[in-house]
């Protein structure tokens, strides 16, 4: 069957706060010149900002930039930072370390805030100047001109069932070709993963290093409750040569809301380390646990990130289209931020894009490549941002581990501001920085008690997650045999402890001795650490039937 087609002058993939902003700019430099675009955007989320998660406290720059009147406007930013705290953790105790202007931790002009909130004012924003906005529409497969260039997307197919048969219910996808195709599906994107290849993008840069970031809104005790306060933890549980740490967030909301959420590079190398149960464990610390003793978690959520910075950034266009937002990856790692330079960027790839489209001599060309984007973004604060910040996270790769890292940090990038004359690489990929089990040291972690600690399935839950049982499955595996041959026998499973969702298990075989993986992929929330850390790189995540996944509420 033929798929329909459509035609936009711009295509965008992912409606987070880059693709949102690319839309908005577009639109905006369209009714400014008083030209007639096109834009097309196209959400996996059911809902816009139903997948979005972060910390989240956001510097407003590039917002500012977007709308000057963004208060006017009503923007959902209702908790400005009023007080910063950061410290060191050891089992029973805490450091303080202080917090000065000028330091990456210092946020105060800074706003907590539920970024999915964000996202759907962005999404409402969009759509009054002319946005056309498809959510619950998946992105699937890129689609070239004769010549090679990206010529658009299609959208998955609907209907089919698990064993490839088609369903009453079976519809063809939409081939949505367009002039320019702007890619901002997030850290770690499945289309973007075939353009690094396709048009070798990563050949001058590092390979691009994640954490795996997991969150939990609370509603506590309002006498705890302490609005427009942000706290940052090092430390405990982590050891010194595990980098990561801990957000704590009080908000605004007209109800007692913390968020409180854990953050664990990938680049972990005992292949027992669970980040989740190191973050059930974490909220048992002595300064932690007095704040949600008695309080009701509401939500839970996780989601890979990008932690390589300037040195992992790939080349950001390509006949027929870009890369913007978290995609390439541009969070800045000190101050643990990405939402202001991704968004930043797509500003700046939608400008790049409009001066293309409105030029008569190119305006029966095709696959152009927009690439005075890239020239202009390393002329942009986004690029002075990330060059200053660029050693802080390879600094921990030293015997001394978070404490040289931390030393680092303080010398270099609040001292001398970055200006440092060298460039500092990263180790392995996070896939090949496991050891195995037989070098390593179980983990024993203490089970939860249901009030401020819980287990995995009963965490799922509050995500929302769902997908429709009889479908294709959108985790895949390159080769059947190398979860057992490899990832199980050479570093016990990795996979089972690695996924936030319960995704992945080792159950006993129905018939004879050994094991089987088993995939519940209904309970996947879309994080992508398994596609990230599989030790075998065995795991391709793929787009699920239209809708599924978790359902977010401002996370």
């Amino acid at each position: 069957m033929e798929r329909y087609a459509d035609e936009a002058d711009v295509v965008i993939v992912g409606g987070g706060p880059a693709g949102l902003s690319a839309a908005i700019r577009l639109r905006q430099l369209a009714e400014q010149h008083e030209k007639e675009i096109r834009v097309m955007l196209v959400e996996k989320a059911g809902d816009i900002g139903g997948h979005t998660l972060s910390g989240a406290c956001l510097e407003s720059r590039a917002l500012e930039e977007l709308f000057p009147d963004w208060k006017d406007r009503g923007a959902p930013l209702n908790t400005p930072v009023t007080h910063d705290k950061f410290a060191l953790l050891t089992e029973k105790g805490r450091i303080p370390i202080p917090i000065l202007p000028g330091m990456p931790m210092y946020n105060h002009g800074n706003y907590i805030v539920r970024l999915g909130h964000v996202v759907r004012w962005l999404g409402e924003q969009a759509e009054e100047l002319g946005v056309e906005i498809y959510n619950g529409t998946p992105a699937s497969e890129i689609l070239y001109n004769e010549d090679g260039s990206v010529a658009g997307i299609a959208t998955s197919d609907v209907g089919i069932a698990k064993d490839g048969s088609p369903k009453d219910s079976f519809a063809r996808g939409m081939e949505l070709r367009s002039k320019f195709t702007i890619f901002a599906e997030g850290c770690h994107g499945h289309l973007a993963k075939q353009l690094y290849d396709k048009f070798d993008l990563r050949k001058n840069c590092q390979p691009q290093t994640y954490a795996i970031g997991l969150k939990e809104v609370w509603e506590i005790d309002p006498e705890k409750h302490h609005p427009g306060t942000i706290e940052h933890t090092v430390g405990w549980p982590l050891d010194k040569n595990t980098y990561g740490g801990s957000f704590l967030y009080h908000l605004n909301e007209g109800q007692p809301l913390i968020a409180i959420g854990f953050v664990v590079a990938l680049d972990y190398s005992n292949p027992y380390l669970s980040p989740f149960r190191e973050f059930q464990k974490f909220k048992h610390h002595p300064s932690i646990e007095p704040i949600l003793r008695g309080g009701t978690r509401i939500s839970y959520g996780a989601r890979a990130l990008n932690e390589g910075g300037i040195q992992c950034i790939p080349k950001l266009t390509f006949p027929g289209g870009c890369l913007v937002g978290c995609s390439p990856g541009f969070m800045n790692v000190p101050k643990i931020k990405g939402t202001h330079t991704a968004m930043k960027s797509a500003m700046l790839a939608a400008e790049a894009v409009f001066e293309t489209l409105t030029d008569e001599a190119k305006a029966d060309a095709v696959g152009i490549e927009p690439v005075v984007y890239e020239e202009r973004l390393k002329s942009s604060w986004v690029w002075q941002e990330l060059y200053a910040a660029r050693n802080v996270r390879p600094s921990f790769h030293t015997p001394l581990g978070m404490y040289g890292g931390l030393m680092y940090t303080g010398l270099f990038y609040i001292v001398l501001r970055g200006k440092e004359p060298w460039t500092l690489k990263h180790g392995a990929t996070d896939a090949k920085s496991l050891k195995p089990a037989s070098d390593c040291k179980a983990i024993d972690y203490p089970k939860p008690d249901g009030e401020v600690s819980f287990d995995l399935l009963s965490s799922v839950a509050l995500t929302g997650t769902n997908h429709d049982h009889d479908q294709p499955p959108h985790l895949t595996l390159k080769n059947d045999s190398i979860p057992v041959e490899n990832n199980y026998n050479v570093f016990d499973g990795p996979e089972a402890r690695f996924c936030p969702a319960g995704v992945y298990e080792y159950v006993p075989l129905e018939v004879g001795d050994g094991v089987r993986l088993q995939i519940n992929a209904q309970n996947c929330i879309h994080c992508k650490t398994c596609d990230i850390k599989c030790p075998s790189q065995n795991i391709n995540w793929v787009v699920p039937e239209a809708g599924g996944g978790p359902a977010y509420d401002g996370m």
